[in-house]
Order: structure tokens, then C-alpha cells, then sequence
């Protein structure tokens, strides 16, 4: 529509939704609420012959929103059905498609796709198909000279007008002066006598549909200038409905025909794309490639009457997709019955298979925006898959070696499980389609964490129930049902927040959430049952199986550090690390990458190496805020700007690639083309290897969806624990250290990333990692506090602070051996892993520290010092002998 009032409102919708995390529909209709005396109702907005069966003009602008609001997700989920039965035909393996929430936004993940100006046609073409009536060229001659006549004499008019009047200048005149503006991208010379003339490369032939040729660059000029009101008013009445359209652009001279199409009051086609039922990839008589098209029984009648009354007038059909004339046939041998019809243009085979893909699946509703993308070319992909399996299975190898170190042959069990558990994930994973990215990694990482910490509390607890005496059948049963509690309660309370993600979360974080849960439900079962199985079995043999080596046997044991003791020193240490931590987020920040402040990244190889400092130069010259910065080896940078961060659409991502390339042509090699240097071949080595583009909107939105999911799951896991174990100092301990290692994560984050020689930006990512860390360190928390509450109920007499420091000691095995098992893997990774992964491994290796400390010095004294009285925990019972107590 292009009612003022309508217009309005989508504009301050626009611009709202920048700083808003609204919904873009609930913003418009509060702008157009705003609006003195504006009616949705209106003819010229939603009154009109579309809605007729929905909206009268009578209705109030409450009445009406409803109905706008059902269409519209309507046509989202009409949107979303489209793309995914184009993706089904698009040949790629485990595509991924996927609504998100109610945002009307859709995910879509192509693996192995390369060619990615063929995906965002894909994605973005409308596939509005058309037939229109068209005017012969010389139904519309008189008129392109009296147009070219009119803007001749507004532009003498112009020149002659004295700078008084220029003062005085009507908003009519300012938009004259802005449509016959000197335009750079115009090649031709206009003289001004002649505004159209000057840009015509060519007239039409006499009676055909074409009405003039023009250059590429020039029809925006020239359609400005047939949309003016004044040059409009011109038409003929007959005429006046006229709708001018350009035709496909000639590749080789970059021009383009001008076509005039019958038009009506409402601006409707005589028949439209609905009415195909079928279209494949054809050739037509010259052995041209095309498209052919079969219709229904309705579109076939229609067909055949505008078949029929073209051939009577000796005039052509124009066949118009997307807004552009592909065909203007002719019809000479009389009326087509059957509702066949063809398209035919300059179409290679692949976008002659496209194009009949999305004819069959329909159009889109509406336009569709590509607002957020991430490209990995083939041979960085390549590389990433190289290291990342190489770096992992060199982790796996080192815990599984490290397991039989410690527990000799019950460890080498524990193997089997935790062997199994990963077939399992990677099973599930494949079975559901999923696509494994940097959050999926940490799940996994976190997962073999939980997995290894499941077999260590069984086989610690094991230990404990043979120190006591106990032969080894009743050691291994009372073991697997002690560990029992406290591997629910850490799976759970990491579950919950998994849960949580799942929910709130979006892309990678829903990633992040999804393998988590499948892993941690893997892990319970491989733990409880894998290892159970393997040990019962062994015994019921009548072996020996120790749960220790000769390296090991006595170690940890005995243990009796006075933790509460030193709690006011590790105090201290850790709120001086806290408030430089807050000093430097508010002095130096953190180096966000564009997932939160939006913008376009694009990692580029070059032949030799280069000098990022040189390089970002000439980019600030053409962008005017640019960053580059060595990203690997030498020869690799990571380029960034925020240019044109709130323009969408692809003619602007081209803009961007074009001006990004021709900056840095003088680094790149001679031979190398534009399409080469940004699209995506198997063996490729130098261009663009990867990109990525998140819009100002988007970019809000990760930044607010990420807070709450990281808010949620702590709620959440504050809840459970007071719960479970039914004393909210105990959620106070567990949500501190969270906090603390949170903070303490970003601290580090914001000191360092200046200096270190890997990527330290905070995305996506990074937000995966602190909620691996978040994970981690409820999972070591909630595994004392399990031993806590265990040495409450057995040990009544017992002081409260002999209590807390009796259970650490007791767990320190366990927390020390998970902690040094997870940093085995993530050290490996981070060696091994590549430069992608290095800054998002640093921060699951600083965090599984902090996180350990935290559970020794921050958590439990943090839930000690909250208690006012002991006995507020500390059971009141008659004192018994008591066992000492297991060290």
C-alpha cells in the first residue's frame, strides 16, 4: 500500500525494532495506532478486494488486527512449507529447516552446499509467477515522447529558476530535482534535452513488446522517471494502468528491454503461478533450455482464453516472474488448450532445474530477507573437519589412557561405557539430521566430562565401601547405589539448564542444549548400565577387580584439608579478581564479535602473506570502518565492517563482496575474477573462505535471547536445588560460584584479548562455552552438597563445619580427577583443534578451573556462612557413636 499513514507506520516499525525486541507486527500496529484518525479498514490498506471476505471498511482498528495477525502467521508458515519442499529438491545431505518461535523468522543449514549465490537465490526468489497482456511497442511510443518532452521542459525549468525561488521550492520541484540528479552508475551523457532519449540504447521493433532497451545501470534512473506523477498523468486513459517492468538483463551487453503491461485497477495478473501443477527443465524448439509448465483445470481454461484473444489481436503474452519478463511470446496459431505453457531466457541447466524446483514448490507470500548468514567455504570446512576430528581423537585417546592409569581394569570398563556413550550421541545426532557446529562440540565435551564423573563417583564410592571391610560384590552393589544420588542430582540440575536453552535459546545455543540433553541422557544410561554390566560380569567369573593401580592406590586418601579455614583468603582473592575483572568490562570491554553487534566478517586467504595494519587501511577507505586482523597462519586475515549493517537484501551483499575484493585486489593474484575470489570451490586456496552477515536486528535479538537463556537456567537450577535438598543456602552456594565463574570468565576475556595471539571475540560461541562452564561447575557443586547432606543424616553429632570439610575431602578425589580428565580433552583441542576453535577452547579451559576452585572455596563456604545457626542443617538427634569419618 501506498496509503501516507501505512507508510508511516512501517517506517517507525523499521526503526524501532533496531533497539526492540518486540515483535515487528506489535510494533507496527502501536505506530500506526499513533497515528491521528488512521484506519486499517481503509481501502488503500486492508480494505481491499483481497481481505474483502475478512475486512469491511466499518470495522475498527481492534477488529481488524486480529485478522492481519492470523494472515500473517499464516503466511509465515506458508513461507516455511515453501523453502522446505525447495531445500528437498536443492541435493544436499541433511538439510536442516526449522521455524523459530513465533519471531517469523526460519533457520535454514545446507551442508556441503557451494554454490551460495545459487542458495541465497534459492532462498530469496519469490518464484511470483505471471501472465500479463502486454502493449506493443507502438501502443506506447507517443507517450515515451511526450514523457521525454515533459522532463525535458521540468528540467529547463529548473535551470532557469533564480536562486530566490530555489528558497521557495516546492516539495514537488525537490523531487524533480532529485529524479533528474546527475546519477554516477549512468553511463550514458544526459544533455538534459532529451532525459530519457540520453539512456536508450535502442527503440523497440515497430508492434513488439519490447518498448526500448536501456543499460543495466540506468533503469532505476529511467523507472524513476516513468513513475513520476507528472510524466504518469500523460497515459492515455486507456493507458493509464500501464505497468512498466524491465526484462531479463542480456549478460554479455548489460542491457535490458522495457515492457508496458496491461494493468487493472487492482494491479492483478489474468492468471497466476497458484494455477501450475507441475514444471520440469526442458529445451524448446531452438534448443534453448527452458522451462516447461503444466496447469490445473482453471488455469488451463484461463490460458486458453488469453491465448485465444492474443492470437486474435496479433499480440504477445508477457510471462513475468519475480517482477522481471522472462518471455513475451507471440501466439500466431490460434487459442492453447491443455495449460501448457514455457518459460524460456538465458538459463543454464542448474537454473533452469531451480527454477522449475520452485515453481513446483510455489511462491513465497512475501519477500523473503536473509538478516542473518554464515558461509564456510569447502576447503576451510575441510580443514576445520581435519583438526577437529584429529584434536578429538587424540583427547579421546588420552582419557581413555588416563582411566586405565588411575582405575586399572575397572577403568578400562569405563572406557567401553564412555566409547559406547559417544557412538550413541553421534547416532542420535545423525539419526535426527542434526549438524554438528562449535556449541554441539562443547556439549559433547561437556557430556564425555559428565560421563567420566559418572564411572569416578561410582568407582570412588566403590573404593570407600571396600576401606570399610566389605567384600567386593556387596563393595561394587552399595557403591553403584550411593553414587546413584548424587550422578541424578548433577544430571539433572545440567539437564534443567539444557532444558532451558532448548527453550529459550535459538541456532547454536538450541545446538548447544540439544546434544547436551541427548549426552547427558546417554551418559546416565552407559554409566548405570554399560559399567554395571561389564563389572557384575567379571565378578560373577569369581576375578578380583581392584579399582585402583600401584600408581594410584593411595592417593587422596587420607585427605584432611581444613577447606573452611582458608575460605576468607580464597574471599579475598577472588573479589579482587572480581573487581578487575568489572574494572576492565567498563575500561576495555569485551571484543564482540558481530553475533551481538551486528555487521559482516569474512575470513580471507591470500597467496603470500600481507600486513593486517596495511590491509585494514585500504578497507577503512572504502568502508569507512573496517578491521582486519591475522586469523591463523600469515596469510589468512578476519575481516570486519559494520558498512551497511541495517541494509538488507542481496543486491547490497554483492555491493559489499564487489567492494571488499576490488580493496583488496592489489594483495590478491592478477588472474584471480571476482566470482572466483567469493564463490566456494572444493580445492580452493585463496578468496574468501568464509563469511558471515548478522543485521543490527538480529544481532539485538542474540544478545537478549542469550542473557535470558543464561537468567533461566540459573532460576531454574536455584529452584531445583532448593528442592532437593530443602534449604535455600544451599541454592545460594551453588548460584555464587556460578556468578563467580561467569565473571571471572569475562574478566579474563576482557584482559587478554588485546594480547593474545588467537581470536578472543565474544559470539555465539563463547556463549556456549559459559554455559558449558555454568554446567560444569553446578555438576561439581551439586556433587558435594549430595555429600553433605549424606554426612548430615549419618553423622548427627558432628559440628556443621567438620561436616562440610569431612564431605570436600571426601570428594576431592572425584573433583580433582573429572577436572584433570575434562582439561586432558580440552587441551588437546585447543592444540590441535585449529585457529576457528582456539579462543571458544581458552574459555572452557579457564572455566573448568574456575569452576573446579569454585566448588572447593566458593560454592560450599558461600552456603557454610549463609547458615545463621547450625542446627538450621545439623539434624537434632540423641548422640550415638559415631565412625570416623572416611578421609
Amino acid at each position: 500500500s501506498n496509503d501516507p499513514a501505512f507508510r508511516k507506520a512501517i517506517a517507525e516499525a523499521d526503526q524501532a525494532q533496531t533497539d526492540s525486541q518486540e515483535n515487528y507486527v506489535d510494533l507496527f500496529f502501536e505506530a500506526f495506532n499513533n497515528i491521528p484518525n488512521a484506519k486499517l479498514a481503509s481501502p488503500d490498506i486492508f480494505a481491499n478486494k483481497t481481505l474483502s471476505d475478512e475486512v469491511n471498511f466499518n470495522m475498527s482498528n481492534e477488529e481488524v488486527e486480529p485478522i492481519i495477525r492470523k494472515k500473517i502467521d499464516e503466511s509465515i508458515t506458508s513461507a516455511f512449507e515453501v523453502l522446505r519442499k525447495r531445500i528437498d529438491k536443492f541435493g544436499v545431505t541433511q538439510p536442516n529447516i526449522q521455524r523459530l518461535g513465533n519471531s517469523g523468522r526460519i533457520l535454514v543449514e545446507l551442508p556441503g552446499a557451494k554454490d551460495i549465490s545459487r542458495v541465497k537465490n534459492l532462498l530469496q526468489s519469490t518464484a511470483q509467477l505471471e501472465f500479463w497482456h502486454v502493449y506493443k511497442s507502438n501502443e506506447l511510443g507517443n507517450f515515451l515522447v511526450q514523457a521525454n518532452n515533459r522532463l525535458a521542459e521540468m528540467k529547463r525549468a529548473e535551470e532557469v529558476t533564480t536562486e530566490e525561488a530555489d528558497t521557495t521550492a516546492t516539495s514537488g520541484d525537490d523531487e524533480i530535482d532529485e529524479l533528474l540528479a546527475e546519477s554516477e552508475d549512468s553511463t550514458a551523457v544526459e544533455t538534459g534535452n532529451n532525459p530519457i532519449f540520453d539512456l536508450m540504447v535502442s527503440p523497440g521493433f515497430q508492434g513488439g513488446p519490447v518498448l526500448a532497451t536501456f543499460k543495466v545501470q540506468d533503469t532505476a534512473k529511467v523507472m524513476d522517471y516513468l513513475q513520476n506523477s507528472q510524466v504518469r498523468s500523460l497515459l492515455p486513459s486507456n493507458l493509464r494502468y500501464a505497468k512498466f517492468v524491465w526484462g531479463v538483463p542480456d549478460a554479455e551487453t548489460q542491457t535490458t528491454g522495457l515492457y508496458a503491461l496491461k494493468g487493472n485497477r487492482n494491479m492483478e495478473p489474468p492468471l497466476s503461478g497458484s494455477v501450475i501443477t507441475d514444471a520440469q527443465q526442458t529445451y524448446d524448439q531452438l534448443g534453448r533450455i527452458a522451462v516447461s509448465m503444466q496447469m490445473d483445470g482453471t488455469g488451463a481454461k484461463i490460458w486458453e482464453d488469453m491465448t485465444g484473444k492474443a492470437s486474435n489481436e496479433q499480440s504477445q503474452i508477457a510471462i513475468v516472474l519475480d517482477n522481471i519478463v522472462y518471455s513475451a511470446p507471440g501466439v500466431s496459431s490460434g487459442a492453447i488448450s491443455g495449460g501448457r505453457s514455457e518459460i524460456t531466457g538465458d538459463f543454464n541447466i542448474t537454473e533452469g532445474q531451480d527454477l522449475a524446483n520452485v515453481l513446483r514448490a510455489g511462491k513465497l507470500p512475501a519477500s523473503a530477507d536473509i538478516i542473518q548468514s554464515e558461509v564456510v567455504g569447502p576447503s576451510l570446512g575441510q580443514e576445520a573437519i581435519d583438526s577437529g576430528i584429529n584434536s578429538f581423537g587424540i583427547a579421546l585417546i588420552l582419557v581413555l589412557i588416563w582411566m586405565i592409569l588411575y582405575y586399572g581394569k575397572a577403568g578400562l570398563f569405563a572406557d567401553v561405557a564412555l566409547v559406547v556413550n559417544i557412538l550413541f550421541i553421534f547416532g542420535i545426532l545423525a539419526g535426527l539430521g542434526a549438524v554438528l557446529t562449535l556449541p554441539g562440540i562443547a556439549g559433547i565435551v561437556l557430556t564425555i566430562g559428565m560421563s567420566v564423573d559418572a564411572n569416578v563417583l561410582i568407582f570412588e564410592r566403590i573404593k570407600e565401601e571396600l576401606a570399610k571391610g566389605k567384600i567386593q560384590r556387596d563393595a561394587i552393589k552399595d557403591g553403584f547405589n550411593n553414587a546413584l544420588s548424587s550422578i541424578l542430582d548433577a544430571n539433572i540440575t545440567t539437564g534443567l539448564t539444557g532444558l532451558i536453552l532448548f527453550i529459550l535459546g535459538t541456532g547454536p545455543i538450541k545446538g548447544f542444549a540439544t546434544t547436551l540433553l541427548i549426552g547427558i541422557a546417554t551418559s546416565l544410561f552407559t554409566a548405570i548400565f554399560i559399567t554395571r554390566l561389564f563389572i557384575d560380569g567379571y565378578g560373577k567369573k569369581g576375578k578380583s577387580l581392584d579399582f585402583t593401580t600401584s600408581l594410584t592406590k593411595n592417593l587422596f586418601t587420607n585427605m584432611n584439608i581444613d577447606f573452611l579455614k582458608k575460605r576468607k583468603i580464597a574471599y579475598v582473592v577472588s573479589g579482587l579478581f572480581i573487581v578487575i575483572s568489572v574494572g576492565s568490562l567498563f575500561v576495555q570491554g569485551l571484543n564482540q564479535g558481530v553475533d551481538f553487534v551486528g555487521g559482516r566478517t569474512y575470513t580471507v586467504r591470500f597467496a603470500d602473506d600481507v600486513n593486517p595494519t596495511e590491509v585494514q587501511n585500504d578497507l577503512v577507505a572504502t568502508f569507512g570502518s573496517a578491521e582486519a586482523k591475522t586469523f591463523g597462519p600469515d596469510n589468512q586475515l578476519k575481516i570486519t565492517t559494520k558498512y551497511k549493517v541495517d541494509e538488507e537484501g542481496a543486491e547490497v551483499d554483492e555491493e559489499i563482496q564487489k567492494s571488499l575484493y576490488e580493496s583488496l585486489a592489489s594483495y590478491l593474484p592478477a588472474d584471480l575474477t571476482y566470482d572466483e575470489f567469493v564463490d566456494g570451490a572444493e580445492d580452493k586456496q585463496v578468496g574468501v573462505m568464509q563469511s558471515m552477515k548478522v543485521g543490527a536486528t538480529i544481532a539485538d535479538d542474540i544478545k537478549n535471547a542469550s542473557f535470558w537463556a543464561v537468567l533461566g537456567s540459573l532460576i531454574v537450577v536455584f529452584l531445583y536445588i532448593l528442592l532437593r535438598f530443602r534449604k535455600w543456602q544451599f541454592s545460594i552456594g551453588a548460584v555464587a560460584a556460578v556468578f563467580h565463574d561467569v565473571l571471572v570468565v569475562l574478566g579474563i576475556f576482557s584482559l587478554l584479548y588485546k594480547v593474545m595471539p588467537f581470536n578472543m571475540e565474544i559470539d555465539q560461541a563463547f556463549i556456549a562455552a559459559i554455559l558449558t562452564v555454568i554446567g560444569y561447575s553446578l555438576n561439581d557443586t551439586v556433587v558435594v552438597f549430595d555429600r553433605i547432606r549424606e554426612y548430615v543424616n549419618e553423622h548427627t553429632t558432628w559440628n556443621l563445619d567438620k561436616t562440610v570439610n569431612a564431605a570436600l575431602n571426601s570428594t576431592i578425589s572425584r573433583t580433582l580427577n573429572t577436572s584433570l580428565t575434562t582439561l586432558v580433552v580440552l587441551l588437546a583441542i585447543f592444540i590441535f583443534g585449529g585457529e576457528s576453535i582456539r579462543g571458544f577452547m581458552f574459555a572452557l579451559i579457564v572455566g573448568v578451573i574456575v569452576g573446579t576452585y569454585s566448588s572447593l572455596f566458593i560454592a560450599t563456604p558461600v552456603m557454610f556462612d549463609s547458615v545463621k545457626k547450625k542446627s538450621s542443617i545439623q539434624k537434632k538427634e540423641k548422640p550415638k557413636t559415631e565412625e570416623a569419618a572416611t578421609a
